[in-house]
């Protein structure tokens, strides 16, 4: 049993970040025709508009919370906020972008699993996403009350990003991880299941989401029209025109 607790919470990490990352610039460079998110938008467009802001809302609110919530060491924020005011704002906080979240993600997985044209123009690994996801997301909605109950003693939400942040600073320690309740470690579990999925699904376009702020930075590019020296009465070739 303590080989497969440090194995699922030592190793296994480091391996769906391994694959996440090696994943991702393997994919872009063999296959780039397959770097997007197959649009069904022509049919049931309404609900797909409803759907997909309500979760892409949810879910960006939640990534980036969830990374800088547990990634961000105490000792950074413990003169701005008490540990037990940063509990009750991730619950609140987290509990109306997870709802959302939960809404959008709800109507996206009824269009590809009730509409038989969205069915059958969909792969397998889109309905495994959006089914692992939504588990995911009711998983974490589920661990409300108990972070609500923990806001008193906020012991719980510490020793996860204690363990978090030496995972991200190559200083894993998976005994922090003794005695928490079992829906956050499943919740844990599933998200580092999710990076391991990323590279094979149609999860891999958030890269290109990013990339788009990175194009709003980029330099001019400088465009110099070509002088062709044509001497009279020749015409100019159309190619070069």
């Amino acid at each position: 049993m303590n080989t497969l607790y440090n194995f699922l919470f030592v190793v296994y990490p480091y391996v769906c970040l391994a694959v996440f990352l090696m994943g991702s610039l393997a994919r872009f460079d063999r296959d780039q025709y397959t770097w997007k998110s197959d649009s069904s938008q022509l049919l049931r467009a309404k609900q797909l508009r409803w759907g997909s802001n309500l979760f892409h809302f949810g879910i960006l609110f939640l990534f980036f919370g969830h990374l800088f919530g547990q990634l961000t060491p105490h000792a950074f924020y413990e003169h701005f906020v008490t540990a037990q005011q940063k509990q009750l704002l991730a619950v609140v906080a987290g509990g109306v972008a997870g709802g959302l979240c939960f809404i959008g993600l709800t109507m996206l997985l009824h269009r590809r699993l009730f509409d038989p044209r969205i069915r059958f123009t969909s792969h397998r690994t889109d309905l495994a996403v959006l089914i692992i996801l939504w588990v995911q997301l009711t998983i974490g909605l589920a661990t409300l009350p108990t972070s609500l109950h923990h806001v008193k003693d906020p012991q719980t939400m510490l020793t996860l990003a204690n363990y978090l942040q030496g995972i991200a600073t190559f200083r894993p320690d998976a005994s922090q991880l003794v005695g928490i309740e079992w829906h956050f470690l499943v919740h844990m579990l599933l998200g580092m299941t999710i990076f391991l999925l990323f590279p094979f699904s149609r999860l891999v376009h958030v890269w290109s989401g990013l990339a788009t702020v990175v194009y709003l930075f980029r330099p001019y590019q400088l465009v110099r029209s070509r002088r062709l020296n044509v001497p009279a009465g020749q015409n100019v070739p159309r190619s070069a025109s």
